[in-house]
């Protein structure tokens, strides 16, 4: 069985577009029983209509107050994006996150913030965190993400998953089809094969990705890893 990863170029993708169909498009001569089919979490969401140009959105006092707290570098800098927030989770448990958070940092624990907050928040790209011209959008995470990856199954026969992965070695199974590891899926993607530039490649086919796992086996150095493998 060939190995590898297969990042697979496509056109523009936008909200007109449905995610399952684009997708069994354009792995319909690539992808096959055996492989796994893993597209960008951000492209998801795209597709669902989650993606807001700033004047879109009503911001409140709340987001206005909170977002001057958040890392420049951070996704919540703008009170657009914590707006977005504040609508995903409610109000009251991003002030919580917000007050703990504070407090964390008196004692330098870091990441609190979205521990509290939550995956809904945490995956919340704000303007300039996704690839042209959405860069001028703020994008939330994909709704329903496993429902998406079993549809996905169903249509081309193929395992799913949705990714959150960047260029820092971290890489985030936002949902799978059912029968796949997430923790696995997450393992295969820290190299961030589809990029987070302009490499516009949204999809990627990993094949024979069962194989590759079945053959970690013979690499194991413990029981313990052993028992770790068998049971993500």
């Amino acid at each position: 069985m060939p190995y590898g990863k297969i990042p697979i170029r496509t056109h523009l993708i936008t909200k007109d577009d449905n995610i399952v169909d684009v997708v069994s498009r354009y792995t319909k001569d690539i992808a096959e029983e055996g492989d796994l089919i893993a597209i960008a979490e951000s492209v998801v969401a795209i597709t669902q209509g989650r993606a807001y140009m700033p004047n879109e959105i009503k911001v409140g006092f709340l987001a206005k107050f909170l977002c001057r707290f958040t890392g420049r570098n951070g996704s919540l800098t703008s009170p657009q994006a914590m707006q977005c927030a504040i609508n995903e989770v409610g109000w009251l448990r991003i002030l919580v996150a917000s007050l703990i958070s504070a407090i964390g940092k008196v004692f330098k624990k870091k990441g609190l913030f979205f521990k509290i907050a939550g995956r809904k928040v945490a995956l919340i790209d704000d303007v300039a965190g996704t690839m042209a011209p959405y860069h001028r959008y703020i994008v939330l995470g994909p709704a329903d993400p496993d429902l998406v990856c079993n549809e996905i199954k169903e249509k081309t026969g193929v395992d799913a998953v949705i990714i959150d992965a960047n260029d820092l070695h971290c890489a985030d199974c936002i949902g799978a089809s059912k029968g796949v590891s997430k923790s696995y899926a997450e393992k295969l993607f820290l190299d961030n094969p589809s990029g987070n530039s302009e490499q516009q490649t949204p999809i990627v086919v990993i094949k024979s990705y069962k194989e590759q796992k079945l053959e970690s086996l013979n690499d194991v150095r413990s029981e313990k890893e052993l028992h770790e493998i068998l049971q993500n």
